[in-house]
């Protein structure tokens, strides 16, 4: 019998805690807080753009033959940070999910290193060309399907996740020249998914969104080297595939 009221006890606490703090959360939401733009939530679309910091880099497999000496990566890839921008176009889907094309450019510059003169002869590699600066400009369009949580006063964290087309405006893939004459070539058409999270927080006059985006693509990059080319370079790697992380600031 005793155990018995005990444990009607502490489930009439627990239910009185909940309650409480419900009543108080309620309170104190009502007495000291003001919404922002809630009928911004119940648009069917909207619009806006976003600014973002990127870090681009290539994942890649080496070739064991020429890409690497004794269990030792003979290629390098050495990421830099840049930015990018864009704009925002959302559709409502419920109260929970929206849809999101976020179109936009991404400028990125990649530093690849060869150390591959140890496994040929053939010509011997001056610093020029053990290194290639890889520029790079896509056209980023991202479809994603967000999921954010209800709000929590002015702010509301939500995930999101899709998949990519990524154009790169500066792959070099149709150019007659390779890496013998100092071109490195990659692919014009990419296809990637990404997945993002971050938390929205709404002001008087707009929304700002901080979140992290990472892109992964699908597809190798990689143009092989001109027939004849010494195998110092496309030769010394498999597959290679961009990873990118972002910081993205969007305003709506």
């Amino acid at each position: 019998m005793k155990k018995l009221f005990l444990k009607i006890l502490f489930v009439s606490l627990l239910q009185s805690f909940f309650v409480s703090n419900a009543q108080i959360s309620q309170l104190f939401r009502n007495k000291d807080r003001v919404e922002q733009r809630q009928e911004q939530d119940t648009y069917p679309f909207s619009y806006g753009f976003f600014l973002n910091l990127n870090n681009f880099d290539y994942k890649m497999v080496l070739n064991p033959k020429y890409g690497m000496y004794n269990n030792q990566n003979l290629v390098q890839s050495k990421p830099t940070y840049s930015f990018g921008a864009g704009l925002i176009a959302r559709m409502r889907l419920n109260d929970n999910f929206d849809l999101r094309l976020e179109p936009g450019l991404q400028f990125v510059d990649r530093e690849l290193t060869f150390d591959t003169q140890v496994n040929s002869t053939e010509l011997t590699l001056t610093n020029a060309d053990r290194i290639r600066k890889v520029k790079s400009t896509y056209v980023d369009v991202p479809l994603l399907l967000e999921f954010h949580m209800d709000r929590w006063y002015n702010s509301r964290p939500y995930v999101a996740g899709g998949f990519n087309y990524m154009m790169n405006l500066q792959s070099n893939a149709k150019s007659a020249d390779d890496n013998q004459q100092g071109i490195f070539r990659s692919t014009t058409h990419n296809f990637g998914w990404s997945a993002e999270m971050g938390i929205q927080f709404y002001f008087s006059r707009f929304k700002l969104t901080p979140g992290f985006r990472g892109t992964f693509f699908f597809n190798n990059e990689m143009v092989a080297d001109n027939a004849g080319t010494p195998p110092y370079w496309t030769a010394a790697i498999n597959t290679m595939q961009t990873r990118a992380f972002m910081f993205v600031l969007k305003f709506e």
